[in-house]
């Protein structure tokens, strides 16, 4: 950029006064555009059928785009210059720039810049000018537009344009309507509104409080019908339980005291752990046997995991009127869970979040006893947990910032802007981890720590390049000790997130070095914390080149819906890195960079075992082509791929080959996806359209491919599964969070809640709707009636009483920012009708735009309304939907 007085290119009016100053003047320019500069995103249209030959030409990923517009609005005085840059976020890559009076660079990652041509002549005043352009895939959510984008120039202090600092994206994009909510024209998801919304709810009748009394969340495994009754804490509880850990007894007392419980009065509650008195379908850790009578609960446990759970089994009985009714049913129960591994993973590095929000999760996930915790702590957009002895870790690698060369941050993603004082920045601190850790430990929950790699690393490869920047000079030996990229490396490769240089070198000894310092500082925490680290996860996915997948071919090629490369400029990661060159030549077991990832893993499962630690951990793609005989410690795989797609036969085939398998699958426990398909709702869609509560519900994960006969594939069209392989058993379940476009705390809860009460249920209960597997036995979407779909609603009818009824109450009571469900809502014969998800929640009407609220109760007369649902407290409300 020229340096020259660009305040000549600012109108008198805008400048104020005349100024000799070049920083002063571009600073002008640039509090001009961020305060006068108004952005709005357009989609204009998805490209598909004939116009999909742009989309192949443009080299789109199995040739999808879309034509988009930015507009940039002034509503200022005159801004008559061209000296300025508009950096901005974008998940979808920019393909072509229709405007000439604009460019668009690809920066790396998801951070793209806007520049002016010669051609553009300035914003005139309370005028909008247009950059039309063809981005890659589709939008068909409004969070796949993201805020805060910013405007610098040379010398100037960059700031992000006022109107686009916002999570409220509906103040940024125009609606999505019509054709662009489908992905395609075999797109059958049906969209929700008022209307649609109630006819998925009616089938979910409200039933009466006393119904769902005795009922416990998760279901146990056996309980007796027979008994009826109420036990009164009116005079409060005195928990006996002398064999307990008191760090337990008192997560657990806790929870009773949020939950309005005097837990120094006087009904009995007897605890005691003794294996041997268990019934053996229940003797294995968690199990435990429950008996609430009129004079006492006694307990009976397998072991601390056990007494804690049966204590948090009285703590689900309690009643959402507890207030005013102090009695709770009196049970008999014989409990323990169907899974060994129960798991909710949390991503913390694309977007930070702060420990308060996570000891919240944990106190949940030991009320509905979830006993894994995995913490994603790295990703290439952030490292969040401070490494002793490597400061710049958390210096650099927990920050984001404008600073291009990366030598003080890292660069700008997912909605962060230029500076540091958002949740694109932040970490956890060693006593916050050690806290976090002790926490989890107390409600029995272990904590798996991901450092992932050998890809999504770059948060760690950009911080170790700052570490050999500082001591290069000085220490050329310290400078290296724990570099991660080869400087020579030459390979050109585009990773799942558009970065060009974010997968550590798998053939270098300071990799190594750097990996054992990591684990045994870490390990270090979990011993002070008093939980010893029992499993590392090592991540392992997506080390690739996504253009040499099969959503790309040479271009010149024929196939209509693959996008157009020229791949002979591709490689794949590190197949031009000399020392991994060097490598492959050197060692009789390697053939090509392909061979590296195998290599790669087993080199740090030797490390893993070496400190003494019982498991790894990965996810399933990065266990390809290894033998878990080759390696010296269990291996855990996360199976990632959706059903539709194989993930059925994956998991079968990962445990008929030795590992352990841990269900994961995004087409139901990725819980940054969408809760229905509307525009307004948070998250990627990339394997789903929307998983909502219900969909959970119905998961069934002990015979996965039964899910073909009760769900959809992505475009909500049926798909079949048969079974390929006799062996198949499971470790467990574990739901996901990612933060691509998960920016906040309240953001994360409303992801997060209440979609893992039934993980919750699916991890701990086997329903009596799962079907055992046979193999060969093919499922067929819309054809087979194997699974008694009555038997699974009525369980659902009662699940969701529980919810809407009592569980949304208690967790009310943490502050926790849950999903509030939309009503559904029509107008029959001039009369409004209204229903919920979780029947029992209340539903307002206004028929004077939201002036004020009405409670519904019955058929009202109305023309047109809007609803929404409130929480039990009353402090919070649902999005509004209209009816008319």
């Amino acid at each position: 950029m020229k340096k020259t007085a660009i305040a000549l290119g600012l109108s008198v009016a805008l400048a104020g006064c005349t100024t000799t100053s070049d920083t002063l003047s571009t600073q002008t320019v640039v509090d001009a555009i961020s305060s006068s500069v108004q952005v709005t995103y357009q989609v204009n249209q998805k490209l598909e059928g004939d116009s999909a030959a742009i989309c192949k030409a443009l080299g789109a990923e199995w040739a999808a785009c879309q034509d988009a517009t930015i507009q940039l609005t002034n509503n200022g005085d005159a801004i008559n210059s061209n000296e300025w840059e508009i950096y901005f976020h974008s998940i979808r890559r920019i393909l072509d720039v229709k405007s000439p009076e604009f460019t668009i660079e690809h920066i790396n990652g998801d951070l793209h810049k806007i520049t002016p041509t010669a051609e553009f002549k300035g914003f005139e005043a309370n005028s909008t000018v247009e950059i039309n352009f063809i981005a890659e895939y589709w939008s068909l959510f409004e969070t796949d537009v993201i805020p805060r984008y910013y405007v610098t120039a040379e010398n100037a202090e960059p700031k992000v344009i006022a109107s686009t600092d916002t999570e409220d994206m509906s103040k940024i994009i125009t609606p999505l309507t019509g054709e662009n909510l489908k992905r395609n024209a075999g797109d059958n998801n049906i969209v929700m509104n008022a209307n649609t919304r109630f006819d998925k709810n009616k089938a979910t009748a409200q039933v009466s409080v006393s119904t769902i009394a005795n009922k416990i969340l998760p279901t146990p495994v056996w309980q007796d019908t027979a008994i009826t009754g109420s036990a009164d804490l009116s005079k409060g509880i005195n928990i006996h339980a002398p064999a307990m850990n008191t760090a337990s007894l008192a997560a657990v007392t806790s929870r009773f005291n949020n939950l309005g419980v005097n837990v120094s009065g006087e009904y009995p509650v007897n605890v005691i752990i003794a294996p041997l008195q268990l019934d053996t379908a229940y003797a294995k850790s968690g199990g435990y046997s429950l008996d609430i009578s009129d004079s006492s609960a006694e307990i009976i446990a397998f072991d601390n995991a056990g007494a804690l759970y049966a204590l948090q089994s009285i703590a689900s009985l309690i009643p959402s009127d507890f207030s005013s009714n102090k009695t709770i049913s009196q049970v008999s129960v014989k409990d323990a869970p169907n899974f060994e591994y129960r798991g909710m993973e949390v991503d913390i590095a694309r977007n930070f979040h702060s420990k308060a929000s996570l000891l919240r999760l944990l106190d949940q996930m030991s009320a509905y006893k979830l006993n894994k915790f995995h913490i994603h702590l790295t990703d290439d957009e952030g490292w969040r947990l401070a490494i002793p002895g490597l400061p710049e870790l958390t210096d650099v690698g927990s920050q984001r910032c404008h600073d291009l060369d990366e030598n003080n941050c890292l660069l700008p993603q997912l909605g962060s802007g230029p500076t540091s004082d958002n949740p694109g920045s932040g970490y956890l601190s060693k006593d916050d981890y050690i806290e976090l850790v002790q926490y989890a430990d107390a409600r029995n929950i272990e904590v798996i720590p991901e450092i992932d790699m050998p890809a999504h690393a770059r948060a760690g490869v950009v911080s170790m390049e700052a570490r050999y920047n500082k001591y290069k000079d000085s220490d050329i030996t310290k400078a290296n000790e724990y570099r991660l990229a080869d400087p020579d490396d030459e390979s050109v490769y585009t990773t799942i997130q558009f970065y060009n240089d974010g997968i550590l070198n798998p053939c270098m000894d300071s990799t190594y070095k750097f990996i054992s310092k990591v684990i045994s500082e870490v390990q270090l925490m979990h011993q002070e914390a008093g939980q010893p680290l029992k499993t590392w996860h090592m991540g392992g996915d997506e080390a690739k080149n996504i253009h040499l997948g099969n959503g790309y071919e040479q271009t010149g090629g024929s196939t209509a819906w693959k996008g157009d490369k020229d791949l002979t400029k591709e490689s794949m990661p590190w197949a031009k890195s000399p020392q991994c060159i060097a490598q492959v030549a050197a060692d009789d077991s390697l053939e090509t960079a392909h061979d590296l990832g195998p290599m790669f893993v087993k080199k740090v499962a030797n490390i893993i075992s070496a400190a003494g630690i019982e498991k790894t951990q990965l996810w399933q793609d990065g266990l390809k082509d290894v033998d878990p005989k080759d390696l010296p410690l269990v291996a855990v795989a996360n199976v990632w791929e959706t059903l539709y797609w194989g993930g059925a036969n994956t998991s079968n085939h990962m445990v008929e080959q030795g590992f352990e398998v841990v269900q994961s699958h995004p087409d139901y426990l990725y819980f940054d996806f969408p809760q229905e398909v509307n525009p307004k709702e948070r998250g990627y869609y990339w394997a789903t359209r929307y998983t909502d509560s219900k969909k959970v519900f119905k998961f069934s994960p002990n015979n996965l491919p039964q899910n073909a006969e009760t769900s959809k594939d992505r475009d909500g069209n049926n798909f079949n599964i048969k079974g390929d392989t006799e062996k198949r058993g499971y470790n467990g379940i574990s739901g996901q969070l990612w933060s691509e476009v998960v920016r906040t705390d309240e953001q994360f809860e409303y992801m997060v809640f209440p979609r893992i009460l039934p993980l919750a249920e699916r991890a701990w209960h086997k329903a009596s709707w799962e079907l055992d597997y046979v193999k060969d036995r093919e499922f067929k979407g819309g054809e087979t009636t194997f699974v008694d779909t009555n038997k699974q609603q009525t369980e659902w009818i009662q699940f969701a009483n529980i919810i809407g009824q009592r569980e949304l109450a208690k967790i009310d009571s943490t502050g926790i920012q849950y999903r509030l469900p939309v009503p559904g809502g029509k107008i029959e014969s001039g009369k409004l009708v209204t229903n919920v998800a979780f029947p029992g929640l209340e539903v307002q009407y206004s028929t004077d735009s939201g002036s004020s609220w009405v409670t519904w109760t019955k058929p009202v007369a109305v023309t047109s309304a809007e609803l929404r649902t409130v929480s039990p407290d009353g402090k919070r409300f649902s999005r509004i939907t209209s009816v008319k």
